[in-house]
């Protein structure tokens, strides 16, 4: 068979459309991120064992439940190293209780009641060697999360491939709600130059179908869009009334029609005012447009 064949599990809309992705060596299963919703993850499961591999290891790219949730029932009788960077596994560590808190109420029965911790750490820049693929993990820190990585990983033959978690949705609003859109951005700017040094052309997201390198400009228009909008409309407060987070809702559904997942503009609304009343005053010269 071929070094490598990748399969994707894609959860529906009441479980975000997160992608989990499950890749095949000729020895076994590698999973990178683990979906939401336990309805969900007994269906990653079912993808899991149809391969009839054995799992080899998981790997998690950043500290959002609809990518941790489910390595606890992926593990569960078996001995697997569940990877991430020292940062995501810190900050899962940090607030898995209190996002089964916020959301356990939400979605009831469908939120796992336990947490499965990380418990492979790495450095940023070090290389996991698993039958033949070379999965390199960097830290991002803070962007769409309070930690966020992205995965390089080599197969034997062919071009490497960036599996980036939520760095960037394809076709979707995005979460904004841990309030880092500025150092999100920031990483954004360096990292498209950086993945082309290192051959890559295919970015695998969190959220989306794999698409080229310009998912990244993408997102990073969007940033800058919903960003300059949450200024205006809170002008220098900390929250946005609910009639300027409808503003907000209108005018983002009008930059980007058709796409799924609305509810996110308004639920990053408070944080990224928040995170826009707390930086340094501009210009109008210096300001996003």
């Amino acid at each position: 068979m071929a070094d490598l064949t990748i399969h994707t599990y894609t959860a529906a809309e009441g479980g975000l459309f997160v992608n989990s992705y499950l890749l095949e060596t000729p020895a076994g299963v590698v999973v990178v991120d683990t979906n939401l919703l336990i309805s969900d993850i007994a269906g990653l499961t079912a993808r899991l064992a149809a391969l009839h591999k054995p799992l080899l290891g998981i790997f998690i790219t950043h500290a959002h439940p609809d990518h941790f949730n489910g390595a606890l029932e992926l593990v569960r009788g078996r001995e697997v190293p569940v990877h991430a960077t020292s940062g995501v596994a810190r900050v899962i560590r940090e607030v898995a209780d209190a996002k089964r808190a916020q959301w356990r109420p939400v979605y009831g029965a469908e939120w796992p009641t336990e947490t499965y911790h990380p418990n492979t750490e790495l450095a940023d820049g070090q290389q996991v060697m698993v039958d033949g693929l070379g999965i390199t993990a960097s830290e991002l820190g803070p962007g769409e999360s309070h930690a966020d990585s992205i995965l390089l990983v080599r197969p034997p033959s062919g071009a490497p491939l960036a599996f980036i978690g939520d760095l960037a949705f394809h076709r979707t609003h995005p979460y904004t709600a841990d309030g880092h859109t500025g150092p999100w951005l920031a990483t954004l700017d360096r990292l498209t130059e950086e993945l082309e040094k290192f051959g890559v052309r295919r970015l695998l997201p969190g959220h989306g179908a794999p698409t080229g390198l310009g998912l990244l400009a993408e997102q990073r228009r969007y940033l800058l869009f919903y960003r300059e909008v949450v200024r205006r409309l809170a002008d220098g407060a900390a929250k946005l009334s609910d009639a300027a987070k409808g503003d907000l809702e209108a005018t983002m559904r009008r930059f980007f029609p058709d796409a799924p997942l609305t509810w996110m503009i308004g639920l990053g609304a408070d944080a990224v005012a928040a995170e826009l009343a707390a930086e340094p005053d501009r210009s109008p010269v210096g300001r996003e447009s």
